[in-house]
């Protein structure tokens, strides 16, 4: 079975891969999760956070935005002492700070209609033969990145929400020999 040449050989990547890579989310919650977690993959490798996922969803609550919203210094003091996560104190910040921001464009309209809306409502397929051919941001991830920032997130450039993007689907990115490939959108 071929594949996109970043999964590699560790079983937990070649799952998250086949079963979760690039499938459209359209939940707000789980996109809204998905993106601080690129935000703390941020100078790592990505298979580091998939082994960290779940002490990440029990040290934030689910990625509850209603709740990490009200947090303050005791619970960065907190996710500061937990060896499950990342432990880095910008990034715990920026995602009490992401959460405010998050509810406070919820009231406007959902995450998942706002991220949506840029690619039309539907995943948008890139056709790329090889993964040197998949680049690592694109004008309407600085597009996003921007808009983001403006609404108060941080931890999220472009080349964060490009990847981001290609997680959730927006972009479906696997290579064109990817038994996950499909050219329709």
């Amino acid at each position: 079975m071929n594949r996109c040449s970043w999964v590699g050989s560790e079983q937990i990547y070649i799952d998250y891969h086949d079963t979760e890579w690039g499938v459209p989310e359209y939940d707000s919650r789980a996109l809204w999760e998905k993106l601080i977690l690129d935000g703390f993959q941020a100078g790592l490798s990505w298979i580091t956070i998939l082994k960290k996922r779940d002490a990440f969803r029990a040290a934030f609550e689910g990625f509850d935005p209603a709740v990490i919203a009200g947090w303050g210094e005791q619970d960065v003091q907190r996710l500061l002492a937990n060896p499950g996560i990342i432990r880095h104190r910008g990034k715990i910040e920026a995602t009490i700070g992401n959460a405010q921001a998050y509810l406070a464009q919820a009231e406007a309209m959902p995450f998942a209609d706002r991220m949506w809306a840029y690619v039309g409502g539907a995943p948008v397929v890139g056709g790329y033969a090889t993964q040197a051919d998949v680049p690592t941001q694109s004008d309407l991830s600085a597009r996003i990145a921007k808009d983001l920032k403006k609404a108060g997130y941080k931890f999220c450039g472009p080349t964060i929400v490009y990847a981001w993007m290609e997680a959730c689907g927006l972009f479906n990115n696997h290579t064109t020999g990817c038994f996950r490939y499909s050219g329709d959108a």
